[in-house]
């Protein structure tokens, strides 16, 4: 027999701002349903976004680059932070187009939570019949190497721990029926 309560509702008692960088950190604290407090670390900013995108052969259009958490050079979905005023599908097709150099038609398929301790949303979107338009045009701290796979070997590709957004790029794929 578990001697863990059920869960309830935790009451926000204070907070206080903790570093920020490219992501803000918000130590919070909170009274537990058993009286308790504790400090959570809540990571705040502005929403995000992956894109899907495939060409009229059905390659997966990728941004290989370093990724500081896990120190390695990564295959990922083209994406990134959602402009203030911006709507979700716009900044799809905008970071498509400044990571890749291609452009498609993009549909929203809807947001994730990325992680149980942030406060953004994780919007996905696909883009369709992607063709490649222009150069990439990178921000300062952008280094991306554009790569393409088949789809079946994108897929397999999920499983490598190579990749990324693994949430999104399944959502994406449901969304598509290539699952």
């Amino acid at each position: 027999m578990s001697t863990q309560s059920a869960p309830g509702a935790w009451e926000w008692v204070a907070e206080r701002p903790g570093p920020s960088g490219f992501v803000q950190v918000t130590t919070v604290t909170y009274r537990l349903p058993d009286g308790r407090r504790a400090d959570w670390d809540l990571v705040t900013g502005p929403d995000a976004v992956a894109v899907l995108a495939l060409t009229r052969s059905k390659e997966v259009i990728l941004a290989r680059q370093f990724r500081l958490g896990p120190a390695a050079i990564l295959d990922e979905l083209p994406g990134g932070l959602v402009d203030p005023g911006e709507m979700p599908a716009e900044a799809a097709g905008r970071e498509l187009l400044e990571e890749t150099g291609y452009r498609g038609k993009v549909e929203l398929v809807g947001w994730l939570p990325p992680a149980a301790n942030m406060t953004r949303r994780n919007w996905v979107a696909v883009a369709q019949d992607c063709e490649r338009v222009a150069e990439p045009s990178l921000g300062p701290y952008e280094y991306i190497e554009v790569v393409t796979r088949p789809l079946e070997v994108f897929r397999r590709d999920l499983r490598s721990s190579r990749i990324t957004d693994l949430g999104s790029a399944y959502l994406a794929l449901d969304h598509l029926e290539y699952l």
